[in-house]
């Protein structure tokens, strides 16, 4: 018997994915899934009344990526995607500049780094050395892809990384 791959199902152009991540384990599936998403500063919210931090991000669909070159024109796909984390006690964000509301990030990871009894940090660590750290009481990420699909003939590339 063999795991399942993206390959068995048919992720159409209407399939969303929507995850949720309470451990180091879930949290690196959408860790793969938001690599190289791309928003901007004034998308993101921390609501400390509700204890979330959110942010919504252009997300390239590596789940569709395999089979782009069979497809008519190779081109890839992105699509609008929410991210959040709950139990969320403080946000410190470095690397961004603060008279710029339309800052554009580019994510590469999603980390947690376990502190005692389930708290810890979230880590959202950006290119250029940008990041969120999220103080959190326990680990609880979501992702949701939000609408519509679009077409990109731009796949991330990585410095050093062969494709």
């Amino acid at each position: 018997m063999t795991d399942a791959s993206f390959a068995d199902g048919d992720p159409g152009a209407s399939h969303r994915l929507a995850l949720r991540a309470e451990d180091a384990e879930g949290l690196a599936v959408i860790s793969a899934l938001m690599q190289d998403a791309v928003g901007k500063t004034v998308d993101t919210a921390w609501m400390p009344t509700r204890r979330i931090f959110a942010l919504v991000v252009n997300r390239f669909r590596w789940e569709q990526e395999a089979g782009a070159d069979a497809r008519e024109g190779g081109a890839f796909e992105r699509c609008r995607c929410g991210l959040h984390a709950e139990n969320v006690l403080a946000v410190r964000a470095t690397g961004f500049d603060p008279d710029k509301a339309q800052e554009a990030f580019e994510l590469l990871s999603v980390t947690f780094e376990p502190g005692e009894d389930g708290t810890g940090i979230v880590r959202l660590d950006c290119s250029g050395g940008a990041a969120f750290a999220l103080d959190v009481e326990a680990l609880d990420v979501r992702m949701a892809d939000l609408d519509a699909i679009w077409k990109t003939d731009m796949k991330p590339r990585h410095d050093g990384i062969e494709p």
